[in-house]
């Protein structure tokens, strides 16, 4: 799923590329896309969009007169640059054509989680916020009352939308593991310590991949979004080296999604359980990393 940085840089692009610019005509391929009703999307048509923004993991076109269309990519969605009146193509779920050219929203797979939703009024796009906080813009104090706010593991905390916003899959992986933190550590054991290392990890995991993805794209419109990058320390890293310490990546699965850890440098060494594979092998389990080595 298009986290943090991927989603701040395609607001920089749509910005570069669309701000000022009428949207002539919206082409709804898949009827499941469009998940309100009123105002009528036909009513975003001649609309002059006057601004991008990201809210959450949400992608937000202001239109003026607090008209607004909010895209949420989900986790296959993707965005590209077209030329005018370009096709949807096999997976293309819309095309917003304008003036200069046409934004395609494309989805792989078969399942359509994609949204995209036409609303009028602050209220209703307040109504759209989780309610996380933005790491980048609170201080270490509110880091943590936010984080002690509920109790969860690390991993569920982090990507939770409701306490922070922006963060998913995979920068969660890589800021635990630069914080030298296990991702099943529960909120309320952790020390101030502990806390201060995860704020400052998490501030600069996304400060820094937001700027590499930011030199990546260089000025034009990102052309590969993905959860899995060369250069990340864990994350769609498993049984490949830990760039600290060497030692193989280790991996939960968990439904459709999964956590990449170093037991070396997270967990003293501790395997954590996988929770399909451990009860399988009950006894046969792994306890620690020795004993793979």
């Amino acid at each position: 799923m298009p986290e943090l940085p991927d989603i701040t840089i395609y607001v920089e692009a749509l910005t570069r590329t669309i701000v000022g610019e009428p949207i002539e005509r919206i082409l709804l391929k898949s009827p499941f896309l469009l998940r309100s009703v009123e105002p009528p999307i036909s009513g975003a048509t001649g609309r002059l969009v006057r601004g991008v923004r990201r809210l959450g993991k949400r992608i937000v076109l202001d239109l003026g007169e607090e008209y607004f269309l909010v895209l949420h990519l989900m986790i296959a969605g993707r965005l590209k640059w077209a030329a005018r009146g370009a096709k949807a193509g096999p997976i293309g779920l819309a095309v917003f054509e304008f003036p200069t050219g046409s934004l395609v929203l494309t989805e792989a797979g078969t399942k359509r989680r994609a949204s995209l939703h036409f609303i009028h009024g602050r209220d209703a796009l307040r109504a759209l916020d989780r309610g996380g906080l933005e790491v980048q813009d609170i201080d270490l104090p509110a880091f943590a009352a936010r984080l002690r706010s509920e109790s969860h593991t690390l991993k569920r905390a982090l990507t939770d939308p409701r306490l922070f916003s922006g963060i998913g899959n995979a920068y969660s992986d890589e800021a635990l593991h630069a914080a030298r933190l296990s991702p099943l550590t529960l909120t309320g054991r952790l020390s101030e310590d502990d806390i201060a290392r995860l704020y400052h990890a998490c501030r600069e995991t996304l400060a820094a991949w937001t700027d590499r993805l930011r030199r990546e794209a260089a000025g034009g419109f990102p052309g590969k979004v993905t959860a899995f990058r060369d250069g990340m320390a864990v994350h769609g890293r498993f049984r490949l080296p830990c760039p600290v310490c060497g030692s193989p990546v280790q991996r939960i699965r968990y439904a459709e999604n999964e956590t990449n850890y170093c037991a070396r440098c997270q967990t003293g060494g501790r395997l954590l359980a996988d929770r399909a594979l451990s009860r399988l092998l009950k006894g046969d389990w792994p306890r620690s990393l020795d004993e793979i080595e």
